[in-house]
């Protein structure tokens, strides 16, 4: 799983906004996407995120679909994963949010277009591809995710016995749950300088690295870069840094994309040297065929040539 995005932010602040409701929102009429859920099938909101999606990828892989009661294709990929869902016979669950009442879960996966598909497990994101598939193709794609997964998650056939766990790998992984992300980075970094081929260690070095830089700023940072749009040289470079890591940090990967490739539009020299290195770094947050990242690197591309 490695480059995987880890969405325990999104869940605390799913939770923070239901706790501040004094009833639940509405369920958002998920099932008219698709039809009343089935078995392996649940529909998700804003408030349910966090169990259901969340919580649930801790047990076994969660496949989200993302989708819009208006939108063809989004009936025709909820039947067909609805079918695979049926098919596996528990081994994974289906969730399906619709994109105008969960409009939180939909910004936080950076969703453009609907339909859109992500694979979740360990309470990251795994990968994902955008727009209808047909049934043999949705099966190709969810075995591939099946077959890089434990045992714990659905994947590959169950081993002989529990794997040992690795205290190290305990220990950083506590370290980030306390909010200690220098410290799980170092830890991470030890991990990986013991083996060098280890990609999971590697990805969590760079989440840990941007965890620590964006939850260490000082809060504000996407209003003092509206406010002073008229920067220039190194104070504009400064307040766009800030700015986009703060829109990260906040489930806006789009916003923070953009605001650098804006950036790189109207600088040159150093100023664009940073602001791009900047944001190839944040790429390497996310699977490499996420939909966003895949946009934003055409919308890169166009800025510098």
């Amino acid at each position: 799983m490695a480059g995987a995005v880890d969405l325990s932010g999104l869940k605390a602040r799913a939770e923070a906004k239901a706790a501040q409701q004094a009833r639940p929102a509405p369920s958002g009429d998920a099932g008219e996407a698709g039809g009343a859920p089935g078995p392996g099938v649940v529909d998700v909101t804003d408030q349910s995120f966090p169990v259901e999606v969340i919580d649930r990828s801790a047990k076994q892989l969660v496949v989200v679909l993302l989708a819009a009661s208006y939108s063809e294709q989004s009936q025709a990929m909820s039947a067909v994963l609805q079918k695979l869902a049926t098919d596996d016979a528990g081994r994974w669950t289906l969730a399906r949010v619709d994109v105008d009442g969960a409009p939180g879960v939909a910004q936080a996966f950076g969703a453009q277009s609907v339909p859109m598909v992500i694979a979740v497990a360990g309470g990251r994101a795994v990968t994902a591809f955008a727009g209808a598939q047909p049934e043999a193709a949705a099966r190709q794609w969810l075995d591939d995710v099946l077959a890089q997964l434990p045992p714990e998650f659905g994947g590959g056939p169950a081993s002989a016995g529990e794997a040992p766990s690795d205290p190290r790998r305990e220990a950083a992984e506590q370290l980030a749950a306390d909010g200690d992300y220098e410290g799980a980075r170092a830890a991470y970094e030890a991990i990986l300088h013991a083996n060098p081929g280890d990609a999971e260690a590697a990805a969590a070095v760079k989440q840990m690295a941007f965890f620590a830089r964006a939850t260490g700023a000082e809060p504000g940072a996407i209003a003092r870069a509206d406010a002073a749009a008229g920067a220039t040289g190194e104070e504009r470079v400064a307040l766009a840094l800030a700015a986009a890591d703060e829109e990260l940090l906040t489930g806006s990967p789009k916003g923070a994309f953009d605001r650098l490739i804006a950036g790189i539009r109207v600088t040159a020299g150093d100023d664009r040297s940073a602001l791009r290195t900047r944001l190839l770094e944040l790429f390497e947050l996310f699977d490499p065929a996420d939909p966003v990242v895949l946009a934003a690197r055409r919308d890169l591309a166009g800025a510098l040539f």
